[in-house]
């Protein structure tokens, strides 16, 4: 292989890489969003509570796609 194969192989992989370190934080902002909707249902009167405590822990695991992310571009 020359370098330029080389070059372009690594270049997908990483955008794969990227690809697959996301599935994680997509599927957990998911699930806290599937439990912050039946918890609203159960009790009505926590909704802004569980609200504000989904906004975080969805900021958590977003923070972790952020990070593949950047890494995609510094390797």
């Amino acid at each position: 292989m020359d370098a330029s194969t080389v070059t372009f192989v690594i270049s997908a992989l990483k955008l794969v890489g990227y690809g697959l370190g996301a599935i994680g934080p997509g599927i957990g902002i998911g699930i806290a969003c599937y439990g912050c909707c039946v918890a609203t249902a159960r009790q009505p009167e926590l909704q802004g509570r569980l609200f504000t405590d989904f906004i975080i822990g969805a900021a958590m695991a977003e923070a972790l796609a952020l990070i593949g992310f950047v890494l995609t571009f510094i390797l």
